[in-house]
């Protein structure tokens, strides 16, 4: 990671909050890790995740870690627009200083803010690539989306990318449905770079792997941040894929944000109770 002096945020969250049902003034605060529930008693409402908020910084990787339901997955889902937020805000910064108010876009700029700012990797690779495209057409989908469309400048990209990927290039027009599940990661970490974005987003990305499988992958993400220097939200459960891959860490449970900190400081001194249970599962 980029030392931080005097260097400006990329990402901002604000009081980030996703609730599902009807809600009142007391919805938040009858949930919670305090209540163990993110169900409101009064309204039977569920709140997802509630005023998280915090920094990214250029070239930075942040952990967001927490068990199933905690809220983690929510919150990177909601900054790249596949759930609306209920209340909060957040904020980019482009190249030239200026501020995109992310979650007051059009739903058009949405699109435009994503194909061209953002990259996602989901843990599901169906809901990252499209299963009926060729792995290079799904490279070539979300490079027309940024704006390319020179056939020949799109087959040469897509054939970096896959190489860079290490997927081989002579399976470029092979269906994802052929592929492994470690290779179609592979496919969809390609697509989501391919119009270099300043920030990714990786939700689980080597759940349902083969250990060996989720070892390389992960080698190879790392080793493309570093490269490309991408700031990266990486969202999981396993706290070995978060030591591995970040600089700070967050701790969700029952959809708020209970720690935060340096990775290897929540590692080795964690202090809210959770984390520690977290940490000791390492052990």
């Amino acid at each position: 990671m980029n030392g931080k002096v005097d260097q400006q945020w990329l990402l901002k969250v604000e009081g980030l909050t996703k609730i599902y049902g009807s809600y009142n003034e007391n919805t938040v605060r009858s949930t919670g890790p305090e209540f163990n529930s993110n169900i409101c008693p009064e309204t039977n409402s569920i709140v997802a995740c509630a005023d998280v908020s915090f920094e990214l910084f250029p070239g930075e990787v942040l952990g967001i870690v927490g068990e199933s339901g905690s809220g983690k997955s929510t919150v990177v889902k909601q900054l790249y627009f596949d759930l609306e937020a209920t209340t909060g805000a957040a904020y980019l910064r482009k190249e030239d200083n200026t501020l995109i108010s992310l979650l007051e876009e059009s739903n058009a700029r949405k699109r435009y803010l994503r194909n061209h700012f953002m990259g996602m990797v989901y843990q599901n690779p169906r809901e990252g690539l499209n299963f009926r495209f060729s792995s290079g057409g799904n490279i070539a989908e979300k490079l027309i989306m940024a704006g390319m469309f020179n056939v020949q400048n799109i087959r040469g990209r897509a054939s970096a990318l896959l190489d860079r990927t290490e997927v081989p290039v002579t399976r470029m027009d092979d269906k994802p449905a052929s592929f492994s599940g470690g290779m179609q990661q592979r496919v969809q970490i390609a697509k989501a770079i391919a119009n270099n974005p300043p920030l990714l987003f990786l939700d689980e990305v080597t759940t349902g792997l083969d250990v060996s499988v989720q070892a390389r992958v992960l080698d190879m993400i790392r080793e493309l941040q570093r490269d490309l220097n991408i700031a990266m939200i990486v969202v999981s459960h396993d706290l070995s894929v978060i030591r591995m891959l970040t600089d700070r860490t967050l701790v969700m449970k029952n959809g708020r944000i209970v720690e935060r900190g340096l990775t290897d400081q929540i590692l080795q001194d964690p202090q809210h109770a959770y984390s520690q249970l977290l940490v000791s599962s390492l052990l």
